[in-house]
């Protein structure tokens, strides 16, 4: 085997991220479901024969990809090194060895070159529907929320199992999307193989030892560069949010320990009785990317970089549930730690994380019936996103999910999924805190089905009652709103039947503001109301423009002049 030095390594490096870039991209083209397919929710990854992880795909979100580096020394373990063949397909759903809940397929193959295995590629993929109660929070126990898949094969030595996609089928409510996503899941891991190979073959490789160790060694060692040139001290943080009846606070103290961060969730609400919990697993990937983002975001994310940045939580706390706690939206809680987490860094490093956001995606199902008598049934999954929040030196984005990184679903991607009508999606004015930098936008909806159709309208959302909260003087957020077109109030969360004809109006939460509003350059004040994210009365109100300049903005606006 050819020696190699540290540029070829460093070409090698890059290489590893184009291969897993290339496996995602596979999925996203070949996957059944939209919210795989226009989301982008999932993730993809190459590890070392260890179970490490090497290299993730740019594209997917940080709770897959940071929950999967956990799930392969599972998945090694389960099915034993002695039970590893080539043509071998690993699958689970299991929330506390995968990505948290049912509803995500982590799917494993091993690599091997020359007949030696050499490493694993990994995947996982959030799907429509897994059986029982359907997506939702309305369950008690993880047993009512859908099929449960131990860590298994798939395939050996190439040929599937049949029988276990005949149970699939025969337990959930979109077989055809379900058991297509898993081929594609299967198939994207496959294609990462082949590049793998590819890569091997041309440096000369036998193994992914040395690229491995060359890896490891130059991201943690500038993980750690990072970290001990912070403050070396201690700092809590505590947000809360809607829960499902009842509130729920989430707890943080960080730790800043020379070559390590630990974050500790002791404080934080318990489990609780309807399906927003968080395993840990899904709290520490959240964890993690808050902290990488603030303090060293342009380093790789891999094993060795993950590792400094250490979790602990109480068992029994809402983001450490366990077995069987119900966990199907466990996204609610988990995307809401970085938040937590920023509460407390901020007081450590001032003036670098942003103000609170939106938080959580704001998603929805609707299970639409025929009235007709004909029984046509079908899901819809959409993904949506309030505000982020504002940053010390920038606005937050508009409609743009922080942390989960998850894209909003086009209208007319959802509209082709099933009979549902999307009769209005634009900004929110108004929504985006007040600040010198202000909140990014949520969105208004009103979403309702094909004439002759009813639905269960299943609700995922927060900041109803406890808005995105500002950062250095920063205003909070707008709160999340939603309700019928005949005025009949709806819960943020849970099934809710909506009759035929009906629609769901929906005002999605804003992003906070950052810093005082009366340090806000008035040029950029007059060119959002200009824009329409902000009205007359909150040009006046929050950030003190008199009425002249608000009429000659709006008179410049009418006969189409710059601002």
């Amino acid at each position: 085997m050819a020696q190699h030095s540290t540029v070829a390594y460093q070409v090698m490096w890059n290489r590893l991220i184009s291969v897993v870039e290339e496996q995602a991209q596979a999925l996203v083209r070949t996957a059944f479901s939209t919210s795989v397919r226009e989301a982008g929710d999932l993730s993809a990854g190459v590890y070392d024969s260890r179970g490490r992880m090497l290299a993730q795909a740019v594209t997917g979100t940080p709770g897959h990809v940071n929950a999967m580096a956990d799930a392969l020394a599972h998945f090694i373990r389960r099915i034993g090194r002695e039970n590893i063949f080539e043509g071998d397909v690993y699958i689970t759903n299991d929330p506390w060895e995968g990505t948290g809940h049912l509803h995500d397929f982590t799917v494993v193959t091993p690599s091997f070159h020359k007949g030696n295995l050499v490493g694993f590629f990994a995947c996982t993929a959030h799907v429509v529907d897994i059986g029982g109660r359907g997506f939702g929070a309305d369950a008690a126990s993880v047993y009512e929320e859908g099929l449960y898949l131990p860590i298994m094969k798939f395939a050996e030595r190439g040929v599937v199992d049949k029988t276990l996609l005949h149970i699939l089928r025969g337990n959930v409510r979109q077989p055809d999307q379900l058991v297509g996503d898993l081929y594609a899941l299967a198939t994207c891991n496959e294609i990462g193989h082949r590049r793998l190979i590819d890569m091997m073959q041309e440096f000369d490789l036998d193994d992914l030892q040395g690229i491995a160790e060359f890896i490891f060694e130059a991201s943690r060692r500038a993980t750690v560069e990072r970290i001990a040139a912070l403050p070396q001290m201690q700092a809590t943080g505590a947000m809360t949010v809607d829960g499902f009846d009842t509130p729920i606070t989430i707890a943080v103290k960080l730790t800043i320990a020379g070559d390590h961060i630990l974050t500790d969730f002791t404080g934080t609400s318990g489990v609780d009785k309807k399906g927003i919990n968080c395993p840990l697993v899904y709290a520490k990937a959240y964890a993690c990317y808050a902290l990488k983002c603030a303090i060293a975001p342009e380093i790789p994310n891999n094993a060795a970089s993950l590792e400094p940045f250490r979790v602990t939580a109480p068992a029994g706390a809402i983001v450490n549930a366990l077995h069987p706690a119900p966990v199907a939206l466990r996204h609610i809680i988990g995307h809401f730690v970085p938040d937590a987490v920023y509460d407390a860094l901020d007081k450590i490093i001032p003036g670098v994380v942003p103000a609170e956001g939106a938080g959580c995606l704001c998603n929805f199902q609707l299970s639409l019936r025929s009235v007709d008598g004909t029984g046509a049934r079908a899901e819809v999954l959409t993904f949506n996103s309030g505000g982020a929040g504002a940053r010390p030196a920038h606005d937050g984005l508009n409609a743009t999910a922080f942390p989960s990184g998850v894209m909003t679903m086009p209208i007319e991607a959802t509209e082709h999924a099933g009979p549902v009508i999307i009769w209005r999606k634009e900004l929110r004015p108004d929504s985006g805190g007040a600040g010198a930098q202000r909140g990014g936008l949520g969105q208004f909806m009103e979403v309702g089905a094909r004439e002759g159709y009813e639905f269960d309208f299943s609700a995922m959302f927060d900041r109803v009652n406890h808005p995105a909260r500002g950062r250095r003087g920063g205003a909070p957020g707008a709160p999340t709103t939603i309700g019928q077109d005949n005025g009949a109030e709806m819960r943020g969360k849970g099934k809710q039947f909506v009759p035929a004809g009906r629609r769901v109006m929906l005002a999605l939460p804003g992003g906070a503001g950052y810093g005082e509003a009366n340090a806000r350059d008035p040029a950029t004040v007059k060119r959002d109301l200009a824009r329409g994210y902000i009205s007359a009365g909150a040009a006046a109100r929050d950030y003190g423009l008199d009425a002249a300049t608000i009429a000659e903005v709006q008179a410049k606006v009418r006969k189409g002049e710059e601002i």
